[in-house]
C-alpha cells in the first residue's frame, strides 16, 4: 500500500477541481458526463425492460433461486439485486464469477445473464451452460451478440441496452434496473415505476450538487475527493446495502483513480480490519514537519489510513453500538473518520445516493491527481496478453 498516495511522480493538488480547464483537459473522454447520465440511464432502462416483458418471469411462478451470471459492473449488479431485496426474500439470490454455474443450479432455477458487451467470455460460457441444464433465464446486453442469442434460444426476455464503447463500470444503473424489476414481478422486493422515478430523481440532485462548476467547499463529491487524497481508505458499510456502496466504492477507486482501497460490513469488518488501528498506517506521524506539504498534496510517501463510513438508514442495534464503538476507537488513535449517510425510503433510494456520491468523488480524486478517469492500461494491456 506504500503507493496509495498516487503514481509515482504524481501529486494531488487540489486547486485542479475547482479550474475548469484542467477539468476540461483531464476528463478527455467525458467520464463526468457519464456520471451525471445515471438518473436517465434508470429511466432508459425501466422502459426497455418493460418493453421487453421481462416480468413474464413469473408467469411459471417464483424460481427456487435467482443466479446472476457476470463478471466485473455486471457482477456487482447482483450484489445490488441481493441488498436491494434484503433478507427477507424468500429465495437465495447468488452471483456466479468465473466459467462454472454452482454445481447445484438446475431447472428451477433463474439465471440472469448479464453482460455490457453482451461477449464477456465468462458470462457467454455460465449463460450456454444455463441452456443445457434447461435453467429459466433472462438476459442483459447489447442486441446483436452471442449472448442475446443464448437467452432467446432458451425462450427468456431479453433487455437491450445501449452497448457504449464506454467502460462497463459505467453502466451500473442500466445493467441493474431490470433485475429489480424482474424481482418486483416475482414479488420479491416493491419496486413500480414511482421507485424508479424517485431514484432518478436522487441522482439528478446528486449531479446538482457534484457539478463541475461548483466550488470544493460545497461540492460533496469534490469534498470527497480531497479527504481521500494521499490517505489509505478503509471503506465499510454498515448494512448489506452500504456492504454493496463500499464495494462499488472501492472499485471505482481503483478503475477511475488508480487508487487502492479495503471495504468490507460492520461487523464483519470491524472483527477483521479493526487490528490495523494499531499498525504502521494509523495514528498521527510524531516525525511529521508541520511545514511541510500535508499528505494529500505531497504525493503519498506519508499516506495515513482513514475510515469512511457508508451509514444505511437502516441499521441494526448491535451494528450502531459497534460502529459507534470503532468511531471512538479510531479517533482515539488518531485515525480521521469520514461518514456518509444514505438518503431515501427505499433500499434503491438509498443505495443510489451512496453509490452516485462515490462515482463522483473517485473521478474528482483522478482529476486531482492528473489521471484520465476512463483509460484503464494495465486492464487493457492483461487482456491483450490473455485473450486468445
Amino acid at each position: 500500500m506504500s503507493g496509495a498516495g498516487g503514481a509515482p511522480g504524481r501529486s494531488f493538488e487540489p486547486d485542479r477541481l475547482d479550474d475548469q480547464s484542467c477539468l476540461a483537459e483531464g476528463d478527455p473522454s467525458g467520464m463526468l458526463r457519464v456520471v451525471a447520465s445515471s438518473a436517465a440511464q434508470v429511466r432508459m432502462a425501466y422502459r426497455s425492460a418493460r418493453e421487453a416483458e421481462v416480468a413474464r418471469v413469473a408467469a411459471d411462478g417464483r424460481p427456487r433461486a435467482i443466479v446472476v451470471a457476470g463478471v466485473g459492473s455486471s457482477a456487482l449488479a447482483g450484489e445490488v439485486l441481493e441488498a436491494v431485496c434484503a433478507n427477507g426474500a424468500p429465495l437465495p439470490i447468488v452471483t456466479a464469477r468465473g466459467y462454472r454455474l454452482p454445481g447445484w443450479v438446475g431447472a428451477a432455477d433463474l439465471v440472469c445473464a448479464v453482460s455490457h458487451s453482451g461477449r464477456t467470455e465468462e458470462t457467454l460460457a455460465l449463460a450456454a451452460e444455463s441452456v443445457r441444464r434447461g435453467c429459466r433465464m433472462i438476459g442483459v446486453g447489447p442486441v446483436g451478440t452471442p449472448l442475446r442469442d443464448l437467452v432467446v434460444r432458451a425462450g427468456g426476455p431479453y433487455v437491450p441496452v445501449s452497448g457504449s464503447p464506454g467502460p462497463s463500470r459505467t453502466a451500473l444503473w442500466e445493467l441493474t434496473v431490470p433485475l429489480v424489476v424482474a424481482a418486483a414481478s416475482l414479488g420479491l422486493v416493491e419496486a413500480g415505476e414511482d421507485v424508479f422515478e424517485s431514484v432518478a430523481r436522487r441522482l439528478e440532485d446528486i449531479a446538482h450538487r457534484c457539478r463541475p462548476s461548483s466550488e470544493s467547499f460545497i461540492n460533496p463529491g469534490k469534498t470527497l475527493a480531497v479527504e481521500l487524497a494521499g490517505s489509505v481508505p478503509m471503506i465499510w458499510g454498515t448494512s448489506p446495502l452500504a456492504r454493496v456502496a463500499a464495494h462499488r466504492l472501492a472499485r471505482q477507486l481503483s478503475e477511475n483513480a488508480k487508487y487502492p482501497a479495503v471495504w468490507g460490513e460492520i461487523p464483519d469488518a470491524s472483527h477483521d480490519q479493526l487490528a490495523v488501528l494499531d499498525g504502521p498506517l494509523a495514528g498521527r506521524d510524531l516525525f511529521h514537519d508541520p511545514f511541510a506539504d500535508e499528505p494529500g498534496e505531497s504525493g503519498g510517501a506519508g499516506a495515513r489510513l482513514r475510515l469512511f463510513l457508508l451509514r444505511d438508514a437502516e441499521e441494526l442495534p448491535q451494528v450502531v453500538k459497534c460502529r459507534t464503538a470503532s468511531v471512538r476507537l479510531a479517533e482515539n488513535r488518531g485515525v480521521p473518520v469520514s461518514e456518509i449517510l444514505a438518503e431515501g425510503a427505499h433500499p434503491l433510494e438509498r443505495l443510489a445516493t451512496l453509490v452516485g456520491l462515490g462515482d463522483y468523488g473517485s473521478v474528482y480524486l483522478a482529476m486531482g491527481y492528473g489521471i484520465d478517469p476512463t483509460s484503464v492500461p494495465a486492464v487493457m494491456e492483461l487482456q491483450a496478453r490473455v485473450s486468445p
